[in-house]
């Protein structure tokens, strides 16, 4: 593909390289293969599952050890909260409150549970008491007014960029939940959540992924509610953020598969998904990392249950990766007997769920260690898995590659050939879902930080159609996060209960008793 010499400064200034453009082309052209099922992963079949007095022991083995490790939550938490209030746009934008057509009859005809529920709940809503004091400065006469004229002006003040604006703020800073005192927000949650797991010698440490224009506002939340969070949690606080670097953006085409340029001619490059997000993490340092989505949390007397589990999955970490690191250090001096060496192949299939290659055994001894290291030394990721209840999300797979390799991967109904009846059966199959909760390890066993990006496969990912000022163009979003980005780590799936995946993906699932005193 020809660029000119303008297109390959805008490419330069990026931050991106004209080879890294030519291979999305090339993704673009040849489009991005299926993921191959093997099998759903079940319990007793890649997902594990503790009994309490299992679970008490892993807490303990994590309490012991976390004053004498880093601790690090990282919080994707770049999204607008729009898609929350999708509905709510719709009703503003195409109810008439001065027609003939009731609320209830528009609410029919769009089949709009949630935006019933909205109402029914209303009072319940965290910032209710702050949009009323809008509408009473605003509409002196509101009382007066007809119901269905009231939710309409109600949902107006919510929106409008006049008033209170709510549909352009981050996700992480709106009203969340409504205390005695106060009303917090999910940024402020995912503070005192970390101060009961991801905190360790008098210290909290959580690095949140925002976009860059919404910077200065979660500084300033910071500034705002760290007194009060220091005080009452008695530990210091170091909060870091990043923003998706732009060299991670990816180039849109044309349906015809030529570059999409603007109006003035320049290329058009879009935000590359999650999946970007693990140069960000690449870039952290510590010894045990937490990750949860911005908007997963829970009112106070809800944090038990989410603590105890947290640290169940950093307790089988540790275990794990800690007898990893012994194998390696022995693998290092070459002083293996020949039950050491199945002992170790044992632990890779039966604890790290990996695929040990039929030829193994056929090798000399100094292939088999450097085989058995190539394996062992690895980040290692412990995903928390829900039994599946309808919610939408990734799932829990046992994947085969092109080299008939076997491996668990969370893999998202995109990414499978619906069209394959044996596919599709593997899915129907599939007994839990991915809640984004993940304890990872991304050193190795001399200490040292892995390069995350070594561990991606970057032959997943999506295409997908967008429109841009009216224009149809073709879109790719790399690996996601969880899926590709991290399809080369040593995997361990851990069934957690549905109580600890309380996600808000519309305003409505505020008012679900996870969110509501």
């Amino acid at each position: 593909m020809n660029f000119s010499e303008q297109d390959l400064k805008q490419i330069d200034n990026k931050g991106l390289t004209l080879q890294k453009i030519n291979r999305q082309v090339e993704q673009f052209q040849d489009g991005i293969p299926f993921i191959d099922l093997e099998s759903p992963a079940i319990l007793n079949h890649g997902i594990l599952k503790f009994n309490e007095t299992e679970r008490k022991t892993y807490v303990d083995a994590y309490d012991e050890k976390r004053n004498e490790i880093s601790v690090l939550k990282f919080v994707p938490a770049s999204g607008a909260a729009t898609r929350m209030f999708k509905n709510l746009f719709n009703f503003v934008a195409k109810f008439n409150p001065e027609g003939e057509e009731s609320f209830s009859a528009f609410a029919e005809k769009n089949n709009d549970k949630n935006l019933i529920s909205f109402f029914d709940g209303l009072e319940k809503l965290p910032f209710y008491n702050l949009v009323m004091e809008v509408i009473h400065e605003t509409y002196p006469d509101y009382s007066a007014y007809a119901t269905d004229k009231q939710k309409w002006i109600f949902v107006n003040v919510m929106l409008d960029h006049k008033y209170l604006d709510y549909g352009t703020f981050p996700k992480g800073l709106l009203p969340f939940h409504k205390y005695d005192d106060h009303i917090s927000t999910a940024f402020e949650e995912h503070l005192f959540e970390a101060a009961s797991y991801a905190s360790a010698n008098g210290k909290a440490n959580l690095h949140f992924t925002i976009s860059e224009t919404h910077s200065d506002k979660f500084k300033a939340e910071f500034n705002k509610i760290k007194p009060v969070v220091e005080a009452e949690t008695k530990l210091d606080y170091n909060i870091s953020f990043s923003f998706q670097k732009q060299s991670t953006d990816t180039i849109a085409l044309t349906p015809e598969k030529e570059p999409f340029r603007e109006a003035d001619g320049s290329l058009l490059f879009r935000p590359s998904g999650h999946g970007a997000l693990i140069e960000n993490l690449n870039d952290l340092d510590a010894d045990v990392i937490f990750i949860k989505n911005i908007d997963n949390v829970v009112v106070s007397k809800f944090k038990e249950n989410i603590v105890e589990y947290k640290k169940v999955l950093a307790g089988v970490l540790l275990e794990l990766q800690g007898q990893a690191y012994t194998y390696l250090e022995h693998l290092d001096n070459n002083v293996l007997s020949e039950n050491e060496l199945v002992e170790i192949t044992e632990f890779l299939t039966r604890k790290l769920n990996v695929d040990i290659s039929i030829e193994f055994e056929k090798y000399a001894l100094k292939y088999q260690i450097d085989y058995l290291k190539e394996k062992l030394n690895r980040p290692i990721r412990i995903c928390g898995m829900v039994k599946n209840e309808g919610e939408p999300g990734g799932g829990p797979f046992w994947v085969e590659d092109h080299r008939g390799n076997l491996s668990l991967q969370i893999v998202e109904s995109a990414q499978i050939d619906l069209s394959n009846s044996i596919q599709k059966d593997i899915l129907s199959g599939s007994t839990h879902f991915n809640p984004v909760d993940l304890v990872c390890g991304t050193k190795d066993y001399e200490g040292h930080t892995f390069d995350l990006l070594k561990f991606v496969d970057p032959k997943t990912g999506f295409i997908t159609q967008k429109t841009k000022d009216g224009q149809d163009l073709l879109a790719l979003e790399l690996p996601g996060l969880w899926n590709g980005a991290m399809a080369n780590w040593n995997t361990v799936f851990v069934e957690v209960p549905l109580n600890t995946f309380n996600p808000v993906k519309t305003v409505a699932d505020l008012l679900k008793p996870a969110h509501q005193m």
